[in-house]
């Protein structure tokens, strides 16, 4: 199973005017990972489409914030994640 959501480390330099955040995350659609859409997918009805913006489950992917959990001015800002 491929993992939607991605991190990486990104430089930190000496003079930064910033507080750096050490860890940053992006996240990846599902659709990199189908290839060609397979006939009989399994399908949401369609009550519960409308509400997951998809007909299909193998293309919903909710967007959580990696940031929330974080304290606020927090000096590591995700490091220890």
């Amino acid at each position: 199973m491929y993992t939607f959501r991605k991190s990486y480390h990104p430089y930190v330099g000496p003079f930064d005017p910033c507080p750096p955040i050490r860890v940053k995350y992006y996240e990846t659609p599902p659709n990199l990972y189908l290839g060609y859409q397979p006939y009989g997918l399994q399908q949401f009805d369609p009550c519960t489409a409308l509400k997951k913006g998809t007909l299909w489950p193998a293309l919903y992917a909710p967007y959580t914030n990696p940031y929330k959990n974080r304290k606020e001015g927090s000096a590591n800002d995700g490091a220890d994640v």
